[in-house]
């Protein structure tokens, strides 16, 4: 019996996949979770052939998430779901250990064919992605700068190049003000830009926000 743990902070976004795994796998066993605390807590209580992770939860991102299990359970696998399009998050996922990435808006079929993938003990990238990671191992070319980032700074760098305020970026992950003004801070420091329209320029240049 296939034991699948679903996690995702949007109930109706959990139930349809839910649905898809549970006509796909009858008689599996299917359970949620609706952030990182309830997915840990579930992990540690429960034996799984596999986690599904959204990459966007309140608290602790789905990158902590990820990183916790692959130091307690290496072997567990963990499929990350996310709304980000592939150039921004995956290639540092699979690096953190992801077996797989997968865009939110994926037709079902493509879902399933991903969980199989993995469950069978393999890794699932889309087709672009799987060029454009095999044009990289061919490619010669000095680090970017967005790569000196820590995995929470480069959320916020993502979400101040796009456009949004501090009191808007606290307000969504959960932090105060003072924090993500210092997490702005550190950001502008470490990339040697001065403010957030440049963030911004680097972001559009770099394809890593569409504005």
């Amino acid at each position: 019996m296939v034991r699948l743990l679903i996690v995702d902070d949007h109930p109706l976004v959990r139930r349809g996949i839910v649905e898809v795994l549970a006509e796909a796998f009858p008689g599996g066993h299917i359970a949620e979770a609706s952030d990182g605390a309830e997915a840990l807590q579930a992990v540690y209580d429960g034996a799984w052939d596999l986690v599904v992770l959204d990459l966007s939860l309140p608290g602790r991102t789905g990158l902590d998430v990820l990183k916790e299990i692959r130091s307690a359970y290496p072997r567990l696998p963990v499929l990350i779901l996310s709304t980000y399009p592939e150039q921004q998050f995956a290639t540092r996922v699979l690096r953190a250990g992801a077996s797989g990435y997968l865009n939110k808006g994926s037709p079902p079929e493509v879902l399933l064919s991903a969980v199989r993938k993995v469950l069978g003990g393999g890794r699932f990238v889309s087709a672009s992605l799987g060029e454009s990671l095999a044009a990289d191992l061919d490619r010669d070319f000095s680090r970017p700068l967005h790569e000196c980032l820590s995995d929470r700074e480069y959320d916020v760098m993502l979400r101040i190049a796009s456009g949004k305020t501090v009191g808007e970026i606290a307000e969504e992950i959960h932090l105060s003000v003072k924090t993500i003004s210092t997490y702005r801070a550190r950001i502008l420091e470490k990339m040697h830009l001065k403010n957030n329209a440049e963030l911004t320029q680097y972001g559009v240049r770099e394809k890593l926000v569409d504005l």
